[in-house]
């Protein structure tokens, strides 16, 4: 597999980054307005950190390519 850059690819896996940072700025805000406050500020702060993960990868257009080893493996082509 080769890996190209894709201004596409680019400018979504911004936008997911963006919104990723957002989600750990303001944990405290989002756990008490839509989760059950005090007790889920970790766990709003880690989906944070992972959609930042998942923006980075976007980003990189890196997603296609480790998605293409995970059906390679899982199908032995």
């Amino acid at each position: 597999m080769s890996w190209e850059f894709s201004i596409g690819w680019f400018a979504t896996g911004v936008i997911i980054l963006a919104a990723g940072a957002a989600v750990v700025v303001f944990h405290k805000q989002i756990s008490y307005g839509l989760a059950s406050g005090v007790s889920s500020f970790d766990r709003v702060k880690l989906f944070g950190i992972i959609a930042c993960v998942l923006g980075l990868l976007i980003m990189t257009n890196l997603h296609t390519f480790l998605l293409g080893l995970l059906v390679d493996l899982v199908f032995r082509r």
